[in-house]
């Protein structure tokens, strides 16, 4: 199958990925029209009486001009109409947009500083990644772990407040293959235009696989484990693993075995070591970072996937 990156096709609006974004650019499509054309009467009129009934001599005298009720009721009565059916046209398509369907597949999002976590019913959990049939209704139950997020789609004309300490909902049906971006349209910090994730539309068949492949996480190798883990956490949006630059946290590319010069001193980064850093981040905090950056992840993984982290982490080579 050929796969297509709408994101990189865009022009003067970014590909239509739902049936309610085509229906969106069809009401700003009308709009521009409605604006173009107004402008165009009022500002070409304008042009053409001031230049037809300029004055033309030092004694020219201002013509009387009585005033026209057929005329003035017209330019109040036409856009009053034209404004009314504007009013009702986008209120149908924001009530299609905020219905939410029955029977459809429902996903958990939480947001973070700064990554999307998505989370299925069958348990499987992703970082950055939305995979989802194609003409499928899909309802995101979302919420947020820290600061007030915003999770925007461009492609499908989709846009919701995420809001710590209570849930907010959306839903899309996409009926366009490939792969669309997803940002926060909300300022979250100094990582905010670096909060993305992308929505992976896929077939049902190739969606089911995924589940199945994604759900048989625990009978990889340890490392293997931890390596997704480390992505459905999102990690990599804040630590690199491919080479030393430094993100919002420090690079992990080479560091197990070595040696952290942190504000408490030096220690040996070592399996206790990467430990602590994920259970208690601010008990060590590597020099030239901020503390209080880091949540905590105590009570939001077990022993073994701590384990599988940390093998990981010693892979990074």
């Amino acid at each position: 199958m050929m796969w297509f990156n709408y994101a990189q096709a865009q022009s003067f609006m970014p590909t239509e990925g739902t049936k309610i974004a085509s229906q969106v650019d069809n009401l700003y499509g009308f709009l521009l029209a409605a604006s173009f054309i107004s402008c165009v009467i009022v500002i070409g009129g304008m042009i053409f009486f001031v230049w037809k009934y300029r004055r033309r001599t030092e004694t020219d005298k201002t013509a009387y001009i009585t005033h026209n009720t057929f005329l003035e009721f017209l330019w109040s009565f036409i856009p009053l109409v034209i404004f009314l059916a504007v009013f009702a046209w986008g209120w149908n398509i924001y009530h299609d947009m905020r219905t939410m369907p029955k029977d459809a597949l429902e996903v958990q999002v939480t947001g973070k500083q700064w990554a999307w976590e998505f989370e299925y019913k069958s348990g499987v959990k992703t970082g950055n990644l939305l995979v989802v049939p194609v003409n499928k209704d899909v309802k995101l139950i979302m919420t947020s772990k820290d600061v007030l997020h915003s999770f925007y789609i461009p492609s499908f004309r989709i846009k919701q407040d995420v809001i710590p300490g209570m849930y907010t909902s959306l839903w899309f049906n996409a009926d366009k293959l490939g792969e669309f971006h997803v940002f926060c349209a909300e300022f979250c910090g100094t990582q905010h235009s670096g909060m993305l994730a992308t929505v992976k539309v896929v077939t049902q068949a190739e969606y089911e696989a995924w589940l199945i492949e994604e759900s048989q996480v625990g009978m990889l190798p340890l490392a293997q484990r931890g390596q997704k883990l480390f992505q459905a956490k999102a990690c990599a949006s804040c630590h690199s693993v491919a080479d030393a630059s430094a993100k919002v946290g420090p690079s992990l590319w080479q560091k197990f075995g070595t040696k952290e010069l942190t504000e408490e001193g030096e220690f040996a980064i070592d399996e206790n070591f990467v430990r602590e850093s994920i259970l208690s981040p601010n008990a060590k905090t590597t020099k030239g970072f901020p503390k209080g950056v880091m949540p905590t992840f105590q009570g939001q993984l077990n022993e073994t996937e701590l384990s599988a982290l940390i093998e990981y982490i010693k892979t990074l080579k």
